[in-house]
């Protein structure tokens, strides 16, 4: 798919915005009724005409654009959509707008499928007004199923995801819990409710003895039980969110020609004894003479982490507890695993010292961000 987002348009007034519009939204392509495109004729990858009715159209351009952007009435674009919604998370974007081009409206997949944001952008473009109803957005608020977002934040499950939203926009007490990852989540605009309280950690939620309907927490530390967090005198589980921020980096050494199986095995062993959530991994940092090693590159192809590469010099500004001087024969450097994951985190202090198994060496450390205080992360 080369184009992002498909335009379709029936009337002779809605073929001609939605042509003004391929022209000023980036990534458009535009698919007109044949009966009212006059002069129009098909442009590989800018316009489509297509003659038939559009409900045999729209499973087609549904499975393969980001966003559908009908240029007809409300009713018919939910009676003509209705049929092919499966899920929140893979449905398209739908945006309506009204043939003159007063409205530009948010109708599916505000969120997660960022019709709303592309709303904006649109009624931007063509001078209309934007609707957008979803009650977070409408109250200034920020949305718990678009939480970090932009920073690569992930959630263990979605189940829990409808009732803690629920919870969020009815005004009911709801605990959000913050251990790592980055402090600017708040959209811009956005307010943190009165009804949401602030915590650094699951320790001191569970020492607040306070009650709360609903809570989100933000951490790369997992716990075998769920409820051993809990505040007492406190129900959480029913309906509780977990995001995994991308805040640890993990330091690696290894001997040439080392498997990507035996890294992984070290890595995945390491953050288990550690419990600490392999979706946390943000990157792998090491020497730049490990940068064509086929099993490190495997294994970060595999989670698709970056590999972050450090010169001798580089990697020997950090000063080191115990500098290796047949590591510094070999590399040039007095350490590879530890220096490399302090450098890529900005930390100054480790989450787990050079550790060696077999082949390998591993160092793990945590993310500070602009703001933050190093040790602040529920520890």
């Amino acid at each position: 798919m080369s184009k992002r987002y498909a335009a379709v348009a029936i009337t002779r007034s809605g073929i001609e915005l939605a042509v003004k519009l391929g022209g000023r939204l980036g990534g458009t392509e535009v698919f007109v009724y044949a009966k009212y495109s006059g002069e129009l004729e098909a442009r590989s990858g800018e316009i489509t005409v297509f003659d038939g009715p559009v409900r045999g159209l729209l499973p087609r351009l549904f499975g393969s654009y980001e966003a559908v952007i009908l240029f007809f009435s409300l009713g018919a674009a939910v009676r003509l959509t209705a049929p092919l919604l499966r899920d929140k998370r893979t449905d398209p974007a739908v945006i309506v707008i009204d043939e003159r081009g007063e409205h530009v409206i948010s109708m599916l997949s505000g969120h997660l499928g960022g019709a709303n944001k592309l709303t904006l952008e649109i009624a931007e473009l063509l001078g209309s007004h934007p609707v957008i109803t979803t009650a977070s957005d409408v109250q200034g608020t920020f949305a718990v199923d678009l939480l970090g977002r932009e920073y690569g934040w992930r959630a263990d499950s979605f189940t829990s995801m409808k009732g803690v939203s629920a919870a969020l926009v009815n005004g009911e007490p709801v605990a959000f819990v913050q251990e790592s990852g980055e402090r600017d989540w708040l959209p811009p605009g956005a307010e943190v409710p009165e009804h949401v309280s602030m915590f650094a950690s699951r320790a001191e939620l569970r020492y607040s003895r306070r009650s709360f309907s609903a809570a989100i927490v933000v951490s790369d530390r997992v716990t075998e039980e769920p409820e051993e967090d809990a505040p007492a005198d406190t129900t959480l589980a029913e309906y509780t969110v977990v995001y995994r921020p991308r805040s640890l980096v993990l330091g690696l050494g290894c001997n040439r020609g080392t498997s990507a199986e035996e890294l992984e095995a070290v890595v995945l062993r390491t953050l288990n004894e550690l419990r600490l959530s392999l979706d946390s991994v943000r990157n792998v940092a090491t020497a730049g003479i490990k940068g064509d090693e086929a099993g490190l590159l495997a294994l970060c192809a595999k989670y698709s982490w970056e590999l972050v590469l450090y010169t001798p010099e580089q990697l020997n500004t950090v000063e080191l507890d115990h500098p290796s001087e047949v590591v510094f024969r070999t590399t040039g450097a007095y350490g590879v695993c530890e220096p490399a994951a302090l450098l890529s985190s900005g930390a100054h202090s480790l989450l787990q010292p050079k550790l060696k198994s077999g082949n390998v060496t591993i160092a793990v450390a945590r993310i500070v961000y602009p703001g933050e205080k190093e040790g602040k992360s529920g520890e």
